[in-house]
């Protein structure tokens, strides 16, 4: 069972994370673009306005826009998202800053009013079916990545250290086994680890493949990189021809610049 506290304390830690980041951009900083195609920190901010709001039962706005149409709409969430951010994005950035400390303030004492049952009941999740716990960890992973796509976009590092950081990666882990033995085709019988520096990640191909506590012996290959580079291949943010100089390879060399290439699994 997911820690209730843990989660929702984390989530309060990054929106006010976000909170301080937003309230320190100037006007160009908040028209800058971002590494998610058609969006700029302004729609971002909208975007995080939006799921909340969602959340929170209220209905999306319709911008009366063909947003599916667009590019970089790739499908019905994607259109949803987009409404919010059309609603947004002719609003000044201090309205949009004001309505994110208003949503997260509401959403925050939403999640702390709710008995543990509620937490932890069954509900569907941008993962599939499983509990409103995994929803809140999986919005921390979601904030977070989108606080890192923020400080990319106007040049401020940081952000890589604190609850939500290591919640986001236990949320990453839960697809690192169809990353690995899918995506990256790490044959049966093979073992990779991957050292992000802070955290030390362990897959074993065993018929499947799945993250595992450690390892009996050395894995096939050890990938070494930055925890800020291995978050932003997950969420396909980079080009990974762009950073595998980052990234270093001990042991079947192949194998693991082929997961490097492929750990992208984000929508």
């Amino acid at each position: 069972m997911l820690d209730r506290e843990r989660i929702v304390g984390a989530l309060g830690a990054e929106w006010n994370a976000l909170d301080a980041l937003l309230t320190g951009l100037d006007d160009a900083q908040w028209e800058k673009d971002t590494a998610l195609p058609g969006w700029r920190v302004r729609d971002i901010a909208a975007h995080l306005i939006g799921t909340e709001l969602l959340l929170s039962g209220e209905p999306t706005p319709d911008s009366g826009n063909d947003v599916a149409s667009y590019a970089h709409v790739r499908n019905d969430i994607g259109a949803r998202n987009e409404q919010y951010v059309e609603h947004f994005r002719q609003q000044p950035h201090e309205a949009v800053l004001g309505k994110f400390r208003e949503v997260t303030a509401s959403r925050l004492a939403s999640l702390r009013a709710m008995s543990d049952e509620e937490f932890h009941a069954p509900a569907l999740t941008p993962a599939g079916q499983d509990t409103y716990a995994r929803f809140m960890r999986i919005r921390v992973f979601d904030c977070w990545m989108h606080e890192q796509d923020l400080r990319d976009a106007v040049g401020l590092p940081g952000g890589e250290t604190g609850t939500p950081v290591e919640l986001s990666i236990d949320e990453i882990t839960t697809a690192l086994g169809f990353v690995v033995g899918k995506r990256g085709a790490a044959p049966d019988g093979s073992s990779v680890t991957f050292d992000l520096g802070s955290r030390v990640l362990h897959v074993a191909v065993d018929g499947r493949a799945k993250v595992v506590d450690s390892l009996p012996g050395a894995p096939t290959v050890r990938i070494t990189m930055p925890l800020g580079v291995f978050t932003r291949l997950c969420g396909g943010r980079v080009d990974p021809e762009n950073v595998l100089e980052s990234v270093s390879f001990d042991g079947d060399e192949v194998l693991g610049e082929r997961i490097a290439r492929h750990l992208a699994f984000t929508i």
